[in-house]
């Protein structure tokens, strides 16, 4: 047990080492070649930022899959499984993409496209969905063409649902690296706890998605030097949609049975993904809630699906009081709580211990949502043990404005739209293809 958490840890050591010192050269070669997007009306941030973080990304992915390839333990998985080199083959062909859409623009539907392509690659390959396991009625064993259109279904709305939260610094590299890490520890002891070895490619992913993502967030962390981009955002949602697919859609449930010694076990034991469809929901549910929300939102207004907006929930953050690294760690919590607890009620789902921290730590979550409506003001003989912001004279100089730099947002009637550029872009949308149109005094 002990050589393969050593050579996971490895793994991860060396990915996020190799996307840590690749972020710096493609920082200065995104500058020089040009790809810093305009400030848009929908930015938070204030000046020109290089984009083209995929870049590293990407060589830490296949540095990290290169030297698992020759570890011990993790080398099985390369020999007995095609997954890893079908993940490596879709990773390339959205990473190009995702380069050319950082630098040039893409049309949204050519890089739907894509997307479906980079899908169709991997699942030719073997990365596919082979059955279900539904509540009550047991394993759906699905036909080639239904699988198919699953997998794609599914790699093409974590790609989105990613890209869509990529609105913050650091925002979606940590909330991903959140998920990975619950994802995981429920792949590890799928493998290692009951014994089976079609989940060994899903741990090996999730180990290298937390390599790609701790080693850009220090790039990546407000103030950011460089974004990902959506080279770096597809990338990262793909990785995440692989491990998916692998982990439910190659693991027979039956097997499962076998090795948790009972149906009542092995039914505990897939609590978490019951239907591959419902699993991107509880590993990355803020990213997914935040997709379906845009896209009711932008509909009933009149406007495409793809259109981009300042109403997505980071946005919402910051306009009710949160500074921009408060509303970071907010989502991160929630990221947390819902991964880490969908992993928590897998392994024991009959405690109410489980039940009950859940629910306390989303009445803590919801106390911090509302912090900033219930700013407390300070006695004038304690205003020096806290934080100008809450000193009374403070908030007689300043009741509408933010004292802290990181959450004073400029009002958008006051920023002039500009050409679009990277970073909250939607995976699939044009930047600079769909007009907003919207009545006087609305609010995008």
């Amino acid at each position: 047990m002990g050589q393969p958490v050593r050579e996971y840890l490895l793994t991860l050591c060396v990915t996020a080492a190799v996307t840590y010192l690749l972020t710096g050269p493609v920082r200065k070669f995104a500058i020089a070649a040009g790809a810093m997007p305009e400030i848009r009306a929908r930015d938070v941030h204030r000046e020109p930022t290089p984009r083209l973080g995929g870049i590293a990304m990407f060589g830490g992915l296949c540095a990290g899959l290169l030297v698992a390839s020759h570890l011990t333990n993790l080398k099985s998985v390369f020999e007995n499984s095609n997954e890893p080199r079908a993940l490596l083959s879709g990773a390339a062909l959205i990473w190009i993409l995702g380069v050319l859409d950082d630098k040039w623009g893409v049309d949204a539907l050519v890089k739907l496209g894509g997307q479906m392509i980079a899908a169709g690659v991997m699942v030719l390959q073997g990365l596919t969905i082979l059955w279900i396991p539904i509540p009550g009625v047991g394993t759906v064993s699905l036909t080639p063409m239904q699988g198919t259109l699953l997998t794609v279904a599914l790699v093409v709305i974590t790609i989105n649902a990613v890209n869509f939260v990529d609105g913050l610094d650091g925002l979606a590299s940590g909330m991903v690296c959140i998920a990975a890490a619950a994802f995981f520890m429920y792949a590890y002891r799928m493998w290692f706890g009951y014994g089976i070895e079609a989940a060994a490619p899903a741990t090996l992913f999730s180990v290298v998605l937390m390599g790609m993502c701790l080693g850009f967030l220090p790039h990546n962390m407000h103030p950011a030097r460089i974004f990902m981009g959506d080279s770096g955002s597809m990338l990262i949602g793909l990785v995440m949609a692989a491990g998916a697919v692998s982990v439910t859609g190659q693991v027979d449930p039956d097997l499962l049975n076998v090795k948790a010694g009972g149906l009542r076990e092995a039914t505990h034991a897939m609590v978490p993904v019951y239907i591959p469809l419902l699993l991107p929901l509880t590993v990355i549910a803020v990213p997914v809630a935040d997709l379906v929300l845009a896209i009711v939102r932008r509909t009933w207004q009149g406007q495409s699906p793809f259109a981009a907006d300042r109403g997505h929930l980071h946005h919402r953050l910051l306009e009710i009081g949160h500074s921009h690294s408060r509303a970071v760690l907010i989502m991160y919590f929630w990221s947390a709580l819902i991964a880490f607890g969908a992993v928590a009620y897998s392994v024991n789902n009959a405690s109410m211990w489980i039940v009950l921290g859940i629910v306390l730590l989303s009445a803590v979550g919801l106390v911090l949502l509302l912090l900033p409506r219930f700013t407390p003001r300070t006695p004038r003989w304690a205003e020096w043990m806290v934080p100008p912001r809450y000193r009374r004279a403070a908030h007689a100089t300043a009741p509408a404005a933010a004292t802290d730099d990181e959450s004073a947002v400029e009002p958008e009637e006051e920023r002039e739209p500009l050409p679009a550029g990277i970073n909250g872009a939607t995976a699939i949308g044009d930047r600079s293809r769909f007009v907003e149109h919207r009545r006087a005094g609305s609010h995008r």
